[in-house]
């Protein structure tokens, strides 16, 4: 989930739902209610560890920020030197993973096909929206962190996609690096509330309208295959906080466009051994997790 947060395009939320972890997440988080705030003033520190699920969302926690500690920068690297290869894996991953999800639709209806084809449109939509304009003020960047951590938690829509579209990606990145930690703070603030807010109606949703929300669910993954479509063409540029001229909006282009319009190399062969490879890789999480779980 860590290394998928911070890649534009890629929902961690997607993870989770490949391996198997999303309800268990939603309904953890769901947990610090004013019960658990309760137990936490009384100083009932086992019982309140016990309600929030303490040890999954601190092994889930410790991945994330192990994996954004030690592997953005590689991710980075490996974006910016072998994009098509990347792009690739992450589009075998979510390729494979939106039947796996639709499997879970047990009983189609008319409100299920709707939902879905609806994630389908708005996520591809988002994909197609170029990056605005907007204030850097600290009300703004709450409001940005509060949207970001909804979206992360959706599977197909990504948090760092929402703040490059929003305008603040690179302004938050500098932010991090620079130690702005008012900016942070506040925006740490946002995904808080954010979050403990969104979750309530995801799980509420889930238990009520399972079947339609799985199909939402499944057509935002499936909408955002646009978005980690591995040949790009860059339609227009922006300045980062270092000055450097970097992409800023692209639309997916065939293979055979590649070359002729950009002059680099399509490399199919590594694009299909990748997407299969991210395939392989789902379909041996599924198996793994569902050995996991029936095993006595």
């Amino acid at each position: 989930m860590g290394c998928a947060d911070v890649i534009p395009g890629v929902s961690g939320g997607t993870i989770a739902f490949i391996t198997g972890i999303y309800e268990e997440l939603i309904n953890s988080i769901r947990s610090f209610d004013g019960e658990a705030l309760q137990l936490l003033k009384k100083m009932e520190l086992k019982s309140f560890w016990l309600k929030v699920n303490g040890p999954f969302l601190l092994a889930v926690l410790a991945g994330l920020l192990t994996s954004l500690l030690s592997l953005a920068q590689l991710m980075n690297h490996l974006l910016k030197h072998y994009p098509i290869p990347v792009w690739s894996f992450f589009f075998g991953l979510i390729l494979i993973s939106s039947p796996l999800i639709l499997k879970e639709v047990k009983k189609w209806s008319v409100s299920a096909v709707i939902a879905g084809l609806s994630g389908i449109g708005i996520a591809y939509w988002i994909t197609l929206i170029s990056p605005a304009q907007t204030p850097t003020n600290l009300p703004f960047i709450f409001l940005c962190g509060a949207l970001a951590i909804c979206a992360m938690i959706l599977p197909g829509i990504s948090g760092a996609f929402i703040l490059l579209l929003l305008g603040k990606y690179e302004y938050m990145i500098q932010s991090l690096v620079g130690f702005n930690w008012a900016v942070v703070l506040v925006f740490a603030s946002g995904c808080v509330i954010g979050l403990l807010s969104f979750v309530r109606f995801l799980s509420w949703i889930l238990k009520y309208y399972r079947f339609p929300t799985l199909a939402l669910l499944a057509g935002f993954m499936i909408g955002s295959l646009n978005k980690v479509w591995p040949w790009k063409e860059v339609i227009s540029f922006r300045l980062n906080h270092e000055g450097q001229q970097v992409p800023a909006f692209d639309q997916s282009i065939w293979p055979g466009q590649y070359l002729e319009k950009t002059g680099g190399d399509p490399q199919i062969f590594q694009a299909i051994l990748f997407t299969a490879l991210g395939i392989l890789i789902v379909v041996f999480v599924e198996k793994l997790a569902l050995a996991l779980k029936t095993k006595p």
